[in-house]
């Protein structure tokens, strides 16, 4: 069953003006230290930054709050399976959130995608509750 889901449209330049305006004030505020580190890596750091932005901002809305409510931006975090696919982790309230949304019975799974096509970075989030084994 569909607990919730959200999305979200980041503008990759607007992150990187934020990013060169407020710099680690920024990135330490929202991103984990894993997040960073990724983003750093990458030769479009500014677009890896706006996707997991996005994600966050998705994250926040199929868990029916928005950036409310006491949820932290790094309460949702954004890593990468072997394979690539992203995953989404929470912690701190948002944990507290998902599992109070979750049904008896039930394990919650968080589903994430992201893309991006410049200006413009996307995300998706779906999170389900599927029965117990």
């Amino acid at each position: 069953m569909i607990l919730g889901i959200g999305t979200d449209l980041a503008n990759i330049e607007r992150i990187e003006r934020t990013l060169q305006r407020f710099g680690d004030r920024f990135r330490n505020r929202v991103f984990t230290e894993t997040e960073q580190r990724k983003a750093e890596r990458r030769a479009d750091t500014p677009g890896t930054y706006a996707k997991r932005w996005a994600a966050k901002e998705a994250c926040s809305k199929a868990l029916g709050t928005g950036l409310r409510m006491g949820i932290a931006w790094k309460d949702m975090a954004v890593s990468n399976l072997h394979t690539g696919q992203p995953v989404m982790e929470v912690t701190g309230w948002a944990k507290d959130r998902l599992e109070a949304m979750t049904p008896p019975g039930f394990e919650a799974i968080i589903h994430v995608t992201l893309t991006d096509d410049h200006p413009w970075a996307q995300a998706f989030v779906l999170i389900e509750a599927r029965p117990r084994a």
